[in-house]
């Protein structure tokens, strides 16, 4: 791991491949798993102001929940997620024509129609954040729903640290990324990476 200002990276942000494919995927990470997509507390205004935006697009089964429990529970663990319907798919997925999964709120932001993308745990993904006392752990997440993306961004020569740019300057700002690409090139000039 690499210490970055506040953030321990793991090593696998570097070496690991990826690319996200919908084209194999149909955007099955919005449906897969035991819980919703983690939530930041200050992410829960968030989607409560994108209902009024998206709610015409939700399926009706989506809705019932979210106006019985709301956009987001407490897992298992006790981890604020996204709502989910019937244990499984997210309350702001849709499918394509082609069916492929999406998010509602991306969708919007996209189309101009909203202000805020979408949770930045489902931005950064596959990275995931934790933490390691007071500092906030960088970590690749290995999920078999995504193979065909590791297998997509070692064709094209795509690492995590790569495919993750936007997301992690949005997250953890330009400096940050700054100081991740200098990380980079010392791996390289390793032959680490």
């Amino acid at each position: 791991m690499v210490q970055i200002g506040d953030t321990i990276v793991s090593f696998s942000i570097f070496t690991e491949y990826f690319c996200c494919d919908p084209a194999h995927c149909k955007g099955i990470c919005c449906v897969e798993g035991e819980a919703g997509a983690p939530v930041a507390l200050d992410e829960v205004e968030k989607l409560e102001e994108a209902l009024p935006v998206i709610e015409q697009d939700m399926r009706g089964e989506a809705l019932a929940v979210v106006k019985e429990q709301g956009v987001v529970y407490n897992d298992p663990d006790g981890d604020l997620v996204t709502s989910i319907v019937n244990g499984k798919d997210c309350v702001f997925a849709t499918s394509d024509s082609k069916g492929c999964t999406l998010c509602l709120i991306e969708k919007a932001f996209n189309e101009g129609r909203f202000h805020w993308r979408k949770p930045i745990s489902c931005y950064l993904y596959p990275a995931r954040l934790g933490k390691v006392g007071d500092l906030v752990s960088v970590n690749f997440h290995k999920w078999d729903v995504c193979r065909h993306a590791v297998v997509k961004g070692r064709r094209e020569g795509i690492r995590v640290y790569e495919f993750l740019k936007q997301p992690f300057i949005e997250r953890f700002g330009q400096e940050w990324y700054d100081e991740l690409l200098v990380v980079a090139e010392e791996l390289k000039a390793q032959n680490y990476i």
